[in-house]
């Protein structure tokens, strides 16, 4: 499209008519109105539309990035829940001079200190035989009705015909509701078949008893009625001692005898054996929550590059390059974990670097697990406040986060609220310009279309006159004298 300077030195879009053929000219369209208005609109509101476009990308790389950077903030808070508070180093391990007589755990209130373990008897659930049954276990026993117990519970069974084998009544036992956890086998000996009941509970106060009516007699049990079965397990508690204290436990856990201890008891010890129980402060535990601690800032400080570095070999830059806010943040975080901790001096650890975790030319952390494991060892009260005191390298930075982070008050949030307003404002301009544009696009055509029609009009004029003026006579104006 051709433009023209107008009186005023503005430049303006020239419109060229392009001759019409004859067929035109006897009333075609002489203007593609369509195609002229959309070159005319689309002139008009180029240059707005990128700029909406240019910054409605930049705004929506912004709030990518901001995403990023948030999500980026609570994955490294998260790594700071192991540390950020006193109770976080409580973990305390507990250590079986011989695992094959017991294993122990231990929780945050357990107190470190040894212990002597003395085992003089495992808890186990009794197991009882019955006499033969020579004809077998699908032989008929009779009907009637038979109670099982197990300590303080009991369940009733009706044996009728249906069930009044050994087989159909051990079925009967395991499939009853709210068995208290008696189990029934029939095994085959060579005198006949026998029915085995089990306890699932061990302890001297879980027993098996068997009351029966009818015809089933020959299965009843008591402590006053032992001929029907042999015992081939008694039920017995777990006897320990405690630094030469007894205590018994219906179950070989073992979870009262030492505050904050579990005992788990497995075989008794060789004869004159003495096993011990240690409970000491977790270091391993503690050692690999600082390691985690470290590969989470190391990553977190990758991101920080990422959304705000500048990479000289590619020419490019990081979408929150120059923000204040990532700035801010980064600063913030870096000057704690690089800092020296208040009140930490007389210990000798008052900062990272003193256990251990030093800085790299990348701005990343690198642990030497030697010198962090000597720390423990050496002062591990220190270590703990290092991290989780008032003033505390995890302390300070959960603070941080959690003000950097707060719903609608935080910095990230009223940023993240300023990018969302942006955004729809600008979505708001398109909407306007597409309005617009539509506006123009109709007022356009309409007199375009009218012109057209005007042009169409006078061609067809000019095509009548042109034939009429063909038709006149012709005049001779030739000179007839002849000599």
């Amino acid at each position: 499209m051709a433009t023209a300077v107008s009186s005023t030195g503005v430049q303006e879009p020239v419109v060229s008519v392009a001759s019409t053929s004859s067929s035109s000219a006897a009333g075609g369209s002489v203007i593609d109105v369509s195609s002229l208005v959309s070159q005319l609109v689309t002139a008009t509101y180029a240059a707005q539309e990128a700029n909406n476009a240019s910054q409605t990308s930049a705004v929506t790389a912004q709030i990518s990035a901001l995403g990023t950077l948030k999500s980026a903030l609570s994955t490294f808070q998260s790594a700071l829940s192991t540390l950020d508070t006193p109770l976080a180093f409580n973990a305390l391990s507990a250590t079986s001079s011989d695992q094959s007589a017991f294993t122990a755990t231990a929780d945050s209130s357990a107190v470190a200190g040894t212990y002597n373990i003395g085992i003089t008897q495992l808890a186990q659930a009794q197991q009882l035989v019955s006499n033969a049954f020579t004809a077998g276990s699908s032989a008929a026993i009779g009907t009637g009705t038979l109670t099982v117990s197990l300590g303080g519970q009991s369940i009733n069974l009706n044996i009728d015909s249906t069930d009044n084998t050994l087989s159909g009544i051990a079925a009967a036992i395991n499939s009853a509701t709210g068995n208290p956890g008696i189990t029934a086998t029939v095994i085959q000996g060579t005198d006949g078949a026998h029915l085995v009941l089990a306890s699932s509970l061990t302890g001297a106060g879980n027993t098996i008893t068997v009351a029966a009516t009818g015809g089933l007699s020959q299965l009843a049990y008591s402590s006053t009625n032992t001929g029907n079965y042999t015992q081939a397990s008694a039920p017995q508690n777990a006897i320990v001692s405690v630094a030469g204290v007894p205590y018994q436990s219906a179950s070989n856990t073992v979870s009262n005898a030492i505050s904050g201890v579990t005992l788990n008891l497995l075989a008794l010890p060789s004869t004159g054996a003495t096993t011990t129980l240690s409970v000491s402060n977790d270091t391993a535990t503690v050692a690999s929550n600082i390691s985690a601690f470290v590969s989470a800032y190391n990553t977190l400080v990758q991101q920080f590059s990422s959304l705000g570095g500048y990479d000289a070999s590619s020419g490019t830059a990081g979408p929150m390059l120059g923000n204040a806010l990532l700035s801010g943040i980064q600063t913030q975080i870096g000057e704690v974990v690089h800092g020296l901790i208040p009140g930490s001096s007389g210990s000798g650890y008052n900062s990272l670097a003193s256990i251990g975790v030093t800085t790299q030319s990348d701005g990343t952390l690198s642990l030497d697990s030697t010198t962090l494991q000597n720390a423990l060892s050496t002062n591990f009260n220190a270590v703990s406040q290092l991290f989780s005191g008032t003033n505390g390298i995890a302390a300070q930075l959960n603070t941080q986060l959690n003000t950097d982070l707060a719903a609608n008050t935080g910095p990230v949030d009223s940023y993240s609220q300023t990018l969302v307003q942006q955004n729809n404002e600008l979505s708001q301009q398109a909407t306007d310009l597409t309005n617009e544009e539509a506006a123009l696009t109709a007022s356009m055509t309409q007199q375009f279309s009218a012109l057209n029609t005007l042009l169409s009009s006078l061609q067809t004029t000019s095509a009548y006159l042109t034939q009429a003026f063909a038709d006149l006579p012709q005049v001779n104006t030739g000179n007839n004298n002849s000599g």
